[in-house]
């Protein structure tokens, strides 16, 4: 089962992720996307630990910030395990970041949202993927706002198509998307 969890900034996304991990399975990876560059990055990310810590569900925590692909290939998820991917946007931002010199940047970071919709598609166990939905406010003024605002959309999309449930999270109200949408006959 492969499950895309969207929603804004301090929705509630990651909260509701960690306990549908809960719900799914007995353990889980949770594969960490974000970089502390920062004090309060580091401080977020020690109290999303903590608050992992504290639910008395098994978490094995691996810090990812490129290849999650590569880590969904080499790692299947055992019987009752939950992969937990946090945060997809910010894997993005990352890839941006490495590629930010190169002419060819939008193709080469497009190659690896497809590797990893691959993965995604390909792992036989349950998957989370938590990512934010970006395309909702104003067009960003500078380039690269726009090519990430537009790759994350791009990305979005395609998770959204390997994915068997996607959930937006609003206020912390879990909505499931794909029972709702509009089907063409």
């Amino acid at each position: 089962m492969k499950v895309l969890i969207t929603g804004g900034a301090r929705s509630g996304k990651s909260s509701f992720a960690e306990r549908y991990a809960a719900h799914l399975g007995n353990s889980g990876i949770y594969i960490a996307t974000a970089q502390p560059f920062d004090e309060e990055m580091t401080e977020r990310l020690t109290l999303h630990r903590e608050r992992r810590d504290e639910s008395g569900f098994a978490w094995q925590t691996v810090e990812e910030p490129l290849e999650v692909a590569d880590y969904l290939h080499r790692h299947e998820p055992r019987v009752g395990e939950v992969v937990l991917i946090d945060c997809l946007t910010l894997w993005l931002s990352n890839w941006l970041f490495r590629y930010e010199q190169e002419a060819d940047m939008e193709q080469r970071v497009g190659e690896r949202i497809d590797e990893l919709a691959e993965a995604v598609r390909r792992c036989a166990g349950t998957v989370l993927l938590v990512t934010n939905e970006v395309g909702s406010g104003i067009v960003p003024e500078y380039k690269l706002g726009r090519v990430y605002r537009d790759l994350a959309g791009r990305m979005n999309q395609r998770i959204a198509e390997v994915s068997g449930e996607v959930f937006l999270v609003t206020s912390g109200i879990p909505v499931e998307l794909k029972r709702l949408a509009f089907r063409f006959e």
